[in-house]
């Protein structure tokens, strides 16, 4: 196929990478302009746009696709289909309508759950056992459109948001390529998504961040492994922001926000409690729970999130 691939983080990468091993003629690549990033702002390219330039790909930044620029290049290529992963802008009717075969999406959830921006980071936040891949057509609603194929995996205990977003991001390479085939064959059958079923993923802040500790011990446990790398879940210390990093759920008992025990490090919660194995004081670096007891002399009953 003669396709146009429009995307924009690392999630998209492996579809990217796919299609281009499968033999598709990636036309050209858009993508997010250049942002500045960290505290000295150094302008940094998507890592879409890394792997395009590294494949010799064509590739196009444009800050709007409504201003008819972008139209006329999609026009002037004329693609079989557009592929679209992560890309963070909303498609107008006149590039969804124009390919052959439409407007294809990649989205991590099993739609119609988890529409939206964050889906990947409210699957473990809920607790959910499962999630997965959607390949779609896309419409002009957010995440509404015709489903052509769904591919799960579980969600381990130990995932967080991290790892299985990793996951998601090869699976969908591999799906996409899949459901690209059965396309050209006629072998797909758009199926219309249950309404009723759907729920909406916003996008995630650091409002959520802070644990609360009158939780039980396993949506505590959630709540930091969804977050995890960002915005990362934390509580409050000596008046200092605690991130948790990592931790695990524990069935030992005890008064919510209170030290149960040192060794290891646990925290009860309103039903179980939290055992933490890495944490981050504010303003210092990261560490393991032993190493951070050296330095700060924690009691069993001291109460933390205050």
């Amino acid at each position: 196929m003669k396709l146009i691939f429009m995307g924009t983080p690392d999630f998209a990468v492996p579809c990217l990478e796919s299609l281009l091993s499968a033999g598709h003629e990636v036309q050209a690549v858009f993508t997010q302009p250049d942002k500045p990033v960290g505290r000295k702002q150094v302008l940094t390219p998507p890592e879409v746009k890394v792997c395009a330039v590294k494949h010799g790909l064509t590739v196009y930044q444009p800050k709007t696709l409504r201003n008819g620029e972008a139209m006329e290049i999609i026009r002037g290529l004329s693609p079989d289909a557009i592929i679209v992963a992560a890309y963070g802008k909303i498609l107008p009717k006149e590039i969804l309508d124009f390919p052959r075969y439409g407007c294809i999406n990649v989205h991590g959830s099993l739609l119609p759950k988890y529409r939206g921006a964050a889906p990947i980071q409210w699957s473990v936040i809920n607790g959910d056992k499962e999630t997965g891949v959607t390949i779609m057509q896309m419409d002009e609603g957010i995440d509404t459109g015709d489903i052509l194929m769904k591919r799960a995996i579980p969600i381990e205990l130990s995932d967080t948001a991290e790892s299985v977003f990793e996951k998601l991001a090869a699976l969908g390479g591999k799906t996409l390529i899949e459901a690209l085939g059965m396309l050209e064959r006629g072998e797909l059958t758009p199926e219309k998504q249950d309404e009723s079923l759907s729920c909406y993923a916003p996008m995630l802040d650091k409002s959520i961040s802070l644990i609360d500790w009158s939780k039980s011990g396993m949506t505590v446990h959630n709540l930091i492994r969804g977050l995890y790398s960002w915005p990362v879940a934390y509580t409050m210390l000596g008046g200092k922001k605690l991130k948790i990093l990592s931790a695990s759920p524990c069935d030992r008992s005890g008064e919510a926000g209170t030290i149960i025990s040192v060794d290891p490090l646990t925290v009860a919660c309103r039903e179980g409690s939290v055992i933490i194995h890495e944490l981050q004081l504010e303003g210092k670096k990261r560490m393991d729970a032993k190493t951070f007891l050296v330095g700060h002399k924690l009691c069993v009953g001291e109460r933390i999130g205050e």
